[in-house]
């Protein structure tokens, strides 16, 4: 599993997490709300490596990872889908898939049906530029990139922010069905309750760069949940 151990970070003199412990089990969604600007995608750029971390550890698969840089944990199977998606806009889905080769054994080097059955918009669009598809085709496009490497943790930062309902049914589909497979583990940040809890077995909330509230999905009052999301 994912371990997160009283981690602080800070930006300059800004402190953005104080004390965050969380887990991620493999078979498993871990979904962590909170309103903008708490600090949730400060902790995914600690648990992939983008921002380091003052205090605490990080262990993946029961090694510390706290240190190493961010392609080492890619090699060691952990995918980010950041916030805004990120695809190269001038490469083609094609291109943009194959940037995912880059941490994979030359052998392995190869976009798998898998991803088009996920999401099979992208097999029609591969000599298409990303940045002519729509919001919700790059998210398909930026997980598709992700699931590429073969991740056994896959980090989803707020994949349904901006997204047609209909393609937001689909992601959710394709993260149940990755779940169910039971070799991922998926850490999903989101700020809305009612996506997170069809998918997380556990559900964590964040304020002001603290976990307040934690637990397995069934054991929350969900009343208590919703009044920390709202602004």
């Amino acid at each position: 599993m994912l371990e997160v151990d009283h981690v602080d970070l800070h930006y300059g003199a800004a402190i953005a997490l104080r004390q965050v412990s969380i887990t991620a089990e493999v078979g498993a969604v871990t979904c962590l709300l909170g309103r903008n600007g708490v600090g949730k995608t400060s902790l995914l750029r600690a648990i992939v490596g983008a921002h380091p971390i003052t205090r605490g550890a990080i262990r993946w698969e029961g090694a510390d990872i706290t240190r190493l840089p961010t392609y080492e944990r890619v090699r060691r199977g952990i995918a980010w889908v950041p916030q805004g998606r990120d695809i190269f806009p001038l490469l083609t889905v094609r291109e943009n898939l194959e940037t995912g080769f880059a941490v994979l054994p030359r052998g392995h080097r190869t976009v798998r049906d898998e991803i088009f059955e996920l999401f099979p918009v992208l097999k029609t669009m591969l000599r298409r530029r990303g940045g002519d598809l729509s919001g919700g085709q790059q998210q398909q496009l930026a997980i598709g990139r992700a699931l590429v490497t073969k991740p056994r943790l896959l980090v989803l930062d707020e994949p349904t922010e901006g997204i047609q309902p209909s393609i937001i049914k689909d992601i959710g589909r394709v993260i149940a069905l990755l779940r169910s497979r039971g070799d991922m583990a998926i850490l999903l940040v989101e700020q809305y309750f009612d996506f997170a809890k069809e998918l997380a077995q556990t559900i964590a909330v964040m304020d002001r760069g603290d976990i307040v509230l934690s637990g397995r999905r069934e054991e929350l009052d969900e009343a208590d949940v919703r009044r920390r999301l709202s602004v």
